[in-house]
């Protein structure tokens, strides 16, 4: 995936942090980094917590986050569905 057909800037996503894992001090210096998977989902590997992209808009809320963390990467849907 080239950097202009990212759904966030990779500036972005090196800064942004799963607020849930942050607030923790269990994960070490850097806590809470994120993966871009499918092209629109945001995932710490730290929390389990997996935060959709929609419209090109990270949805970094805690209990969003929750929803899918349950849920196998493999199976989050492509796109994420609408709030």
């Amino acid at each position: 995936m080239s950097d202009e057909s990212l759904p966030i800037s990779p500036e972005l996503l090196e800064i942004l942090r799963c607020p849930k894992a942050v607030q923790s001090k269990e994960y070490g210096d850097d806590p809470g980094r994120l993966e871009l998977v499918h092209g629109c989902w945001l995932v710490s590997a730290d929390s389990g917590l997996k935060y959709p992209i929609r419209d090109g808009i990270p949805v970094m809320l805690i209990d969003e986050g929750e929803k899918w963390k349950d849920t196998a990467v493999a199976d989050l849907p492509v796109p994420p569905p609408a709030a």
